[in-house]
């Protein structure tokens, strides 16, 4: 039974890292958004399901910028901190398609084969 446990923690990690890049796409595809609103609304949108600590989702904004796929941008606004906006790049555009693709391809798999979605 701890094996089990183990084996779908991990699977759960698997799956939150593997989605993570296509969430943080998505939500700066309508417009641009700073890390901490990326986060809370990860968080919203999913009714808690998925959590990320902005400290751990500010190296992937990075990696996120560094491949070109989101372009960080700095803000400043009277009696407010600076904030780094990040909007979707064409480049990150052409990702995003793709990894919706996949994860409908993936869910679509899933559900023919184990019938989570019975018609």
């Amino acid at each position: 039974m701890v094996t089990l446990h183990m084996e779908m923690t991990m699977l759960d990690r698997e799956v939150k890292r593997g989605s993570t890049e296509m969430l943080i796409l998505a939500l700066v595809e309508d417009r641009p958004r700073h890390g901490y609103e990326i986060a809370k609304l990860i968080e919203q949108r999913s009714e808690g399901v998925l959590q990320f600590h902005v400290a751990s989702l500010y190296p992937l904004l990075y990696r996120l910028e560094k491949r070109g796929l989101i372009k960080g941008r700095w803000v400043e606004k009277a009696g407010q901190r600076r904030r780094r906006f990040y909007k979707l790049t064409a480049a990150g555009q052409k990702i995003l398609a793709q990894q919706r693709q996949t994860w409908k391809d993936f869910f679509f798999a899933l559900d023919r084969v184990a019938g989570i979605n019975p018609v």
